[in-house]
């Protein structure tokens, strides 16, 4: 979409141009990250979109990690403190929010899901990101602005979440997503987590699958056709990932998809550290 005039969580380079342009510009956060490193401030000082504050993923987006089992590698962040950032950034209720990151959303879904999940009412996701706004001929600048002047107040739990024990339910019962890589679903690597493998239930749905490879989402035909097969629309659908952040990426793809999902925010890393929890290895079950 082109405006941030109508429903699409997403918006165009284009799009985004016009809305900075208007009586009611977005505040706009800078979410570039990526799993390893490197750090992606060293991305936001060599240049962002003018305006922008940059957002740690792993401070400001996430509670440090909890103790094996319990929380995963990215908590949601304390509601007081992720207010209290958010309004340093400018965030109030009665503007928009635009996120961003480098190319493909997959880090700029996490603050896009955390906004809505606390009550803020207009939050869209850059498609492309920042290689789309630079593609597009839009400025950039290394000034970093001051720090804002927001209003916003978090009221959590307007996006739905569930925990290790809902996951499996929702696996035995209606659809649970693994938004991760098909190898690390499979059980042939883990680089990270405790252990290999999959929820046992579960479907595995790669989130690399949901954008084509400039880092735009497709379609939202191709979206809803992908995700129906998969047996969304048909049951309710919940979704996991490594820690909790490309899981956002899922569910903001079944957004656009017109596909409501719930997140399971401690995801692999919570599930595999809790080895009273069974582990599967065997292709994708039917």
């Amino acid at each position: 979409m082109t405006t941030l005039h109508d429903d699409s969580p997403l918006v165009s380079a284009a799009g985004l141009r016009e809305a900075l342009a208007s009586a009611n510009p977005p505040v706009l956060l800078d979410v570039r990250w990526q799993l390893g490193g490197p750090p992606g401030i060293e991305d936001y000082t060599a240049g962002h979109l003018p305006g922008a504050h940059f957002v740690s993923l792993d401070t400001d987006l996430a509670a440090p990690a909890g103790p094996p089992g319990r929380g995963g590698r990215h908590p949601l962040p304390d509601p007081e403190e992720f207010g209290a950032a958010l309004r340093r950034f400018g965030v109030s209720a009665d503007r928009p929010v635009v996120v961003y990151d480098g190319a493909t959303a997959l880090a700029a879904a996490r603050a896009w899901w955390l906004l809505r999940w606390a009550g803020h009412p207009d939050v869209r996701v850059l498609d492309g990101g920042y290689a789309a706004w630079r593609e597009a001929g839009g400025p950039v600048t290394t000034e970093v602005p001051p720090a804002g002047e927001g209003d916003f107040k978090p009221v959590p739990g307007q996006l739905p979440v569930t925990d290790a024990d809902g996951a499996a339910a929702w696996a035995r019962e209606a659809l649970l997503l693994d938004a991760r890589a098909g190898e690390r679903y499979r059980g042939e690597t883990e680089p990270i987590d405790p252990r290999a493998g999959h929820i046992p239930g579960a479907l595995s749905a790669p989130t690399t699958e949901n954008v084509g490879p400039d880092g735009r989402f497709r379609p939202a035909p191709e979206l809803a056709a992908r995700f129906r097969a998969l047996g969304a629309g048909e049951r309710e659908t919940a979704v996991y990932c490594g820690s909790g952040v490309t899981a956002a990426h899922q569910i903001l793809a079944l957004a656009v998809a017109g596909l409501p999902a719930t997140l399971y925010p401690g995801s692999w890393s919570e599930w595999s550290g809790d080895t009273t929890r069974a582990v599967a290895v065997t292709e994708q079950p039917g």
